[in-house]
């Protein structure tokens, strides 16, 4: 954890760029915000014949105001100050690091990413146990300051449940929005602490809506949103907000090659965290449900190379032993270098399963099917539609919890 003005994580390729992996959210100026039919007006006022000044910003199903938005929203929204430190030794030794967060009861329950309260500096840990802080402090926007307890912890997910004794604080918890509606396009608006500077509004829209993103393991958070709100460190944690001011969002991550903000920041999907929250207020932990396969996407041009009759879904490369699908009869690519071929710059490994849908729902992208298995729960049993050697056909899995890798 770096110190108290956010975290960067290291610089990892992508293709022939490095882009290094922001843990924040939030800051900078207020773009033009669309709605979900990607028109977008601006609605203006003329202050004594002077120029014309932005108000609002009119989305297909009526005006997004921010200033209402933030005036609601900004109640909830904490800064959280996270201190690691091994006993005994001096406050100017510990790691400290700060994030944002916000209500979501009035029992003192807070919401944040698992990143902003543990040791946890960057994405892809492979599994590793992580360290919880020391020490943790909520500080309100009416500047009270409190201690709270980690109520647990999913770095699945990239959440954490914190709590703090809701005692004489005026607490303003905010609701969930349901991001399975979200259209790109859609106006958002992101609250927190970019840079420790507390009570931060960015506003922007839905870039993209079905993102994969790194968790803090080795499996990658599916169906992460993409906006072009302003992010930055020091905000990981705090809410994204729909035109509806609920949150539909937890800010996670932004894309950078500076180490600040550039247009691509990623939320958690509020679906997503719901889940997780709901696990981590019971068991304190959270499980995903795991199927064993190692796979590559199907599109038009390959399936029509490879002559497979599905213009998309997951070409399984390889069957994990004694997994799920190992369990189950799913059969990955052919070993041998006679099994690859080449086609449009990629290797592809032929000769296995090509899964289509689950449990009915087709797989129309490339994070569909890690998507979908880890909506479901461990010991669940689910139908997979398969081609194998040209003749469709259901498989059923039962789905175990994921491994530590």
């Amino acid at each position: 954890m770096n110190p108290i003005t956010g975290r960067l994580r290291p610089a990892l390729a992508a293709g022939a760029a490095a882009l290094a992996l922001a843990l924040g959210a939030c800051g900078e100026d207020e773009p033009e915000t669309t709605g979900a039919s990607g028109e977008a007006t601006t609605t203006v006022t003329e202050a004594d014949g002077g120029p014309a000044q932005k108000v609002a910003v009119q989305a297909a199903n009526g005006t997004f105001d921010a200033q209402q938005v933030y005036a609601d929203a900004a109640p909830s929204v904490v800064t959280i100050t996270a201190i690691l430190r091994e006993e005994g030794q001096a406050l100017s030794e510990a790691q400290a690091g700060q994030g944002s967060g916000f209500v979501i009861s009035a029992d003192g329950e807070i919401v944040t990413n698992a990143h902003v309260v543990t040791d946890a500096a960057e994405a892809g840990g492979g599994g590793g146990e992580l360290s919880e802080a020391s020490e943790l402090y909520v500080e309100f926007g009416d500047r009270n300051r409190v201690p709270a307890e980690i109520v647990g912890i999913d770095p699945e997910a990239d959440i954490a449940l914190v709590k703090v004794d809701p005692g004489d604080l005026d607490l303003n918890p905010i609701e969930f929005g349901d991001s399975g509606t979200l259209e790109v396009g859609n106006p958002v608006a992101a609250i927190g602490s970019p840079f420790g500077q507390e009570q931060s509004l960015s506003t922007g829209i839905v870039s993209a809506t079905d993102r994969s993103i790194e968790s803090l393991t080795e499996f990658r958070i599916e169906g992460a949103i993409q906006t072009d709100a302003s992010i930055n460190p020091g905000n990981s944690g705090g809410p994204l907000i729909g035109a509806d001011g609920k949150v539909i969002g937890v800010n996670q991550q932004i894309n950078t090659t500076s180490g600040g903000n550039e247009g691509v920041g990623f939320a958690i999907p509020s679906n997503l965290a719901l889940r997780s929250i709901e696990d981590l207020r019971d068991d304190g932990a959270a499980e995903y449900a795991y199927i064993g396969v190692s796979s590559q996407a199907l599109y038009p041009q390959l399936a029509e190379e490879l002559d497979i009759d599905a213009p998309t879904g997951s070409l399984i490369s390889e069957v994990i032993p004694d997994g799920p699908a190992d369990d189950a009869g799913l059969q990955g690519a052919d070993g041998g270098s006679d099994a690859r071929i080449e086609f449009q710059g990629n290797q592809v490994r032929t000769g296995g399963d090509v899964i289509v849908a689950v449990e009915g729902e087709e797989l129309q992208t490339e994070a569909d099917l890690s998507r979908l298995i880890a909506a479901k729960r461990p010991g669940e049993e689910i139908t997979l539609q398969i081609i194998r050697d040209g003749e469709e056909q259901d498989v059923d899995v039962t789905l175990e919890a994921r491994p530590s890798n």
